[in-house]
């Protein structure tokens, strides 16, 4: 077997050097530390980017999440039930019933763990009024199909990317742009780290203002005089105090906005070094492909990490290559929630289930994951295939 790496291998590590510090040194020395020059700009950045025309920065995805169920209900004064996969993270859900909109439960598929195409047709009801597509560990949606059913049911489709930044789709956009709305997180494990953050990209402007008015207490000074939402009357001092939405205090902090933009100069350094860990993950395990099931790209994945989903004779010992993965230092986690229909929360929650979660029961027994980062890892990599390998 070969010899481990002498630095344990990780779910993630710090991608920050001297850039990301000294941002944050100059925002001490300015005295502007709550949101200002440096979220916008970073904003715009982010757009430019994505080729998209409207972004607003939250402090976390979650939060992304919950303004975009925000907007849905009170903006367009939704109601029903949403379409949402069985795997995903916990804050992918709440939202949904927050705003109360019942969570209609579908099965994912096994080999891209996203969204079964064809349970997301049956799941359909009179009463579905949007899309959830999860893109789950960095990979995309199958997104001309979604699309098409969106359109032909009359749903909003909206995109959790908070896993996924920087993949490209079938569609050759980058996933998060694709819907009407679309959630990203800039938490410490994830593609870009400011630690804690998010972002909301937005198809229509007037919905980035009203999202922009939610964001801090419901008031409108952070929208441009020019908007459909709100008439600003010239007086400042009434003007500053107006509040039109039922509005939080979920905004990003200015070293979010300084850091995220110096990451945002990094990705594309960031994101070879992922391809490259990926690509040799994908050499490595296809060799025990009646073995174990590797996520399935589509389109381009920015790889989140590698999920691993346990087959063939290697059915129902996870807990063995677990105990392995252990004694070696190697960490590892279930594949985001495995079947989240398996937490106790769920008797808080209002849900459709449609009876079928094949996949993502399956996911739950016999998957887990492995990170990936923008250091070199083939050697721990390696270490992961071996120990599975030598499972008899």
């Amino acid at each position: 077997m070969s010899k481990f790496s002498k630095k344990n291998y990780q779910l993630a590590s710090d991608t920050w050097d001297k850039l990301e510090r000294n941002a944050i040194y100059k925002i001490v020395k300015s005295g502007q530390y709550t949101m200002g020059e440096k979220v916008r700009k970073f904003e715009k950045e982010f757009c430019k980017y994505l080729d998209t025309k409207n972004a607003v920065m939250v402090n976390s995805g979650s939060s992304a999440n919950l303004l975009i169920m925000a907007a849905l209900a009170l903006k367009y004064r939704l109601k029903g039930n949403i379409i949402v996969p069985a795997v995903s993270w916990s804050t992918t859900y709440f939202p949904c019933n927050q705003y109360g909109f019942s969570l209609n439960f579908v099965d994912i598929d096994k080999n891209t763990l996203n969204l079964d195409i064809k349970k997301t047709q049956k799941a359909i009801n009179s009463k579905t009024v949007a899309i959830m597509a999860v893109n789950l560990l960095g990979n995309s949606n199958d997104f001309r199909k979604l699309k098409t059913i969106a359109k032909k049911n009359n749903l909003i489709l909206i995109e959790d990317n908070c896993e996924s930044f920087g993949a490209i789709s079938n569609t050759n956009q980058f996933t998060g742009t694709i819907g009407s709305f679309g959630s990203f997180s800039f938490f410490f494990s994830h593609h870009l780290q400011t630690m804690e953050g998010g972002m909301i990209v937005c198809k229509s402007k007037d919905d980035a203002d009203f999202i922009k008015t939610l964001r801090a207490h419901g008031w409108v000074r952070d929208i441009d005089k020019k908007n459909k939402i709100y008439k600003h009357s010239g007086n400042n001092f009434n003007d500053s105090f107006t509040f039109i939405t039922p509005g939080y205090n979920l905004r990003p902090l200015e070293f979010s906005g300084a850091v995220g933009s110096i990451q945002l100069k990094k990705w594309p350094s960031m994101r070879k070094k992922r391809i490259s860990n990926a690509n040799y993950f994908k050499k490595l395990f296809s060799q025990l492909n009646d073995r174990v099931l590797i996520q399935k790209e589509i389109g381009k994945s920015s790889w989140f990490g590698f999920s691993i989903i346990l087959i063939g004779d290697l059915e129902n010992k996870r807990e063995e290559i677990l105990k392995k993965l252990d004694q070696n230092k190697v960490m590892y986690r279930p594949i985001v929630s495995g079947n989240f229909m398996k937490n106790p929360v769920m008797k808080y929650l209002k849900y459709i289930d449609n009876k079928n979660y094949e996949s993502a029961n399956y996911l739950n027994k016999n998957g887990f994951f492995i990170g990936n980062d923008i250091i070199n890892l083939k050697k721990n990599i390696k270490l992961v295939y071996e120990i599975i390998s030598n499972i008899k």
